[in-house]
């Protein structure tokens, strides 16, 4: 494997000294680069096998920072995903993914390159589906892109018109907005892991989502980009209703883990308030969209009078009535 990666190496620097043709060796070298990253990726997840010898023994199956690891995810997620498809089983090893902009980060890539599942993804933007196309990747395995933009009534053709139905192995929802109403929305498949980003800023404890909008987008909602999206809370309640349990959060303070109730077994369940992770990562933007690394009580205070749908109550409320 490391003899692989010299190669790859040197490769790197022929085509640097010697193309004369500028963009035709960036195009190569990205590909190039894309190699070394997915041979460095397995060489990775076989450390953390070998290091950890007990990463699917009980005690470990909910402790996420211990099996922790990035590949192509943001963060851990790659670790993670891989000790849950390693202790529980799978029959019908397929994915779908939403919000994977140009693929080249996201939750399932190394499921998809490691463990050769198939899978479909799907982004609303032409230009990050045209790039997946043509990424070797989509040759190379069994994966599926769809350009669309999400919304509750549209969720559940585009996964049957793919052929995607029933048992699956994963679902992962981030689409940065009504992941709350679009989960709650499908019923054509019952996937036995499901992955769902939610938003940190709003506790651990009320059950509140931002209200349904067909055409809600981030960065038009609020400036700063931290409106939407729903919380911890809301998304267990959601979770309970359809049959799963809450296994935990990423250590980043993003990413949830759901697992279907007939799969549990002895496994620890966890409540949103044990299992929330306040997110340190600062992400908010200035009125001209520049970061502006809010702490977390200044983004909280940069949102205030945004309004919340309160799932208990059924009212709007107010971000700062939290």
């Amino acid at each position: 494997m490391l003899k692989k990666i010299s190669d790859y190496i040197f490769t790197l620097w022929c085509k640097l000294k010697l193309k004369l043709n500028f963009f035709e060796s960036i195009k190569e070298i990205r590909s190039d680069l894309i190699k070394i990253r997915e041979s460095l990726g397995r060489i990775e997840s076989r450390q953390n096998y070998s290091t950890h010898h007990s990463l699917f023994d009980i005690s470990h199956q909910t402790d996420f920072q211990y099996n922790e690891f990035r590949v192509f995810s943001q963060w851990g997620e790659d670790g993670i995903i891989q000790s849950l498809i390693n202790s529980i089983e799978i029959e019908n090893k397929v994915f779908v993914e939403f919000g994977v902009q140009n693929y080249t980060e996201s939750n399932t890539r190394f499921l998809l390159i490691n463990n050769n599942w198939s899978g479909l993804v799907i982004d609303s933007s032409p230009d990050n589906i045209r790039y997946i196309k043509q990424d070797q990747i989509y040759w190379k395995y069994n994966l599926k892109a769809e350009c669309a933009f999400l919304d509750k009534d549209n969720i559940n053709k585009l996964l049957i018109d793919s052929g995607i139905i029933g048992d699956i192995g994963l679902l992962s929802v981030d689409i940065d907005g009504n992941d709350y109403w679009v989960w709650e929305a499908i019923n054509c498949i019952t996937p036995r892991i499901v992955i769902c980003e939610y938003n940190g800023l709003f506790g651990n404890y009320r059950k509140v989502t931002i209200p349904y909008d067909k055409s809600f987008s981030r960065d038009k909602a609020h400036f700063s980009c931290l409106y939407y999206g729903a919380s911890i809370a809301a998304l267990s309640h959601l979770a309970a209703s359809k049959g799963y349990v809450l296994l935990g959060s990423n250590s980043a303070g993003n990413n949830l883990f759901f697992l279907r109730k007939d799969l549990v077994g002895d496994r620890s369940i966890y409540s949103p308030e044990t299992a929330y992770r306040k997110p340190q990562f600062r992400e908010s933007r200035d009125i001209s969209g520049n970061l502006s690394y809010l702490d977390f009580d200044a983004r909280l205070t940069q949102i205030s009078e945004m309004p919340l749908y309160d799932l208990e109550l059924g009212v709007l409320i107010q971000v700062k009535d939290l």
